[in-house]
């Protein structure tokens, strides 16, 4: 219903054409930016509401005592689930800081959320079938798993905004029904209000990615790379956004075209994973010293995969 209205809005009454590069570039920026913007103000609702049965103490130490890497591994298939990129996946990840989840587990489903989810596992099976799609569903959750693990020693927890952490808040007192959707809806506003610029910057920095970059440049750009074609695949696929849509069947023609198959997964991998837009909106959330942290060992654990991809293609394939 959302997509019809906005191609109404767009191509109906302001009367672009539906084919014009101005005119995807604005439909899609229409589409994320209320997409997005609904999302985080619904999520960070719904998770205040929570919250206020569960006193903020116990949610900390729930969480804080998971050892081996458990607390990880499940956020990371909590991740998996959801059915959002990696601009999307942002409310559930402020959610999780402001109700004092731990730094790792909250970034090891921001990592594995935009990887994996329903569609993109759909599409997969359809163009790669269940052996490359499984493996690729394994290693969404295991680069996930390993990022929270990276974040959690190396102690980041300075680099967030103060706003946006749990930090010493009182714990959430509320009564009666009425008390706790008010506080869930004061919740949401009070961070909206704060973060809807960056959610409209960072959504027109990926819409104008998306309308003025043929995919025959990036095809080109990837396959001219030789032994380096994964790093190049995963650098250019980090600043891109796009749906799943546009994601899969790209990586199909590098396949078609000969690109090894861990090069071409590693493109979808960086390109749903990370984003220039998802940089622009945390950078509300976090100091930039944590993005780059967060994007640098993401990429690094894309890469090695990618390779790893290409030394087993042919058991995969």
């Amino acid at each position: 219903m959302l997509q019809e209205a906005v191609d109404y809005i767009v191509y109906g009454l302001l009367g672009l054409d539906a084919s014009s590069k101005l005119g995807q570039t604005l439909n899609f920026f229409v589409y994320d930016s209320v997409k997005i913007l609904f999302l985080l103000f619904f999520m960070i609702m719904a998770i205040g509401f929570l919250r206020t049965f569960i006193p903020q103490h116990r949610i900390k130490g729930w969480l804080s005592h998971t050892r081996f890497g458990i607390g990880h591994f499940l956020a990371s298939v909590f991740g998996a689930i959801t059915p959002f990129c990696s601009c999307s996946s942002i409310p559930i990840f402020m959610s999780f800081i402001k109700a004092g989840v731990p730094l790792g587990i909250t970034f090891s489903f921001l990592t594995t959320s935009p990887i994996i989810n329903e569609y993109l596992v759909v599409l997969m099976l359809g163009f790669f079938g269940w052996k490359i799609t499984l493996a690729y569903v394994a290693s969404g959750i295991f680069i996930g798993t390993l990022t929270g693990l990276v974040m959690d020693r190396l102690s980041l927890e300075k680099y967030l905004e103060k706003d946006m952490t749990a930090g010493d808040e009182k714990e959430v007192e509320c009564r009666t029904l009425k008390s706790r959707v008010l506080f869930g809806y004061s919740e949401a506003k009070s961070i909206v209000t704060k973060l809807w610029m960056w959610v409209l910057v960072g959504v027109g920095i990926g819409a104008g990615i998306h309308g003025f970059i043929p995919e025959e440049t990036i095809q080109a750009m990837i396959s001219a790379g030789g032994i380096f074609t994964v790093p190049i695949a995963t650098i250019i696929g980090v600043p891109l956004y796009a749906s799943c849509a546009a994601i899969v069947p790209i990586a199909v023609v590098l396949f078609q075209k000969g690109v090894p198959l861990g090069t071409a997964l590693a493109f979808m991998m960086a390109t749903s994973a990370l984003s220039l837009p998802e940089a622009v909106i945390l950078r509300r959330v976090m100091k930039i010293h944590l993005i780059l942290t967060f994007f640098g060992i993401v990429t690094a654990a894309i890469i090695f995969t990618g390779y790893l991809f290409n030394f087993l293609q042919n058991a995969l394939v």
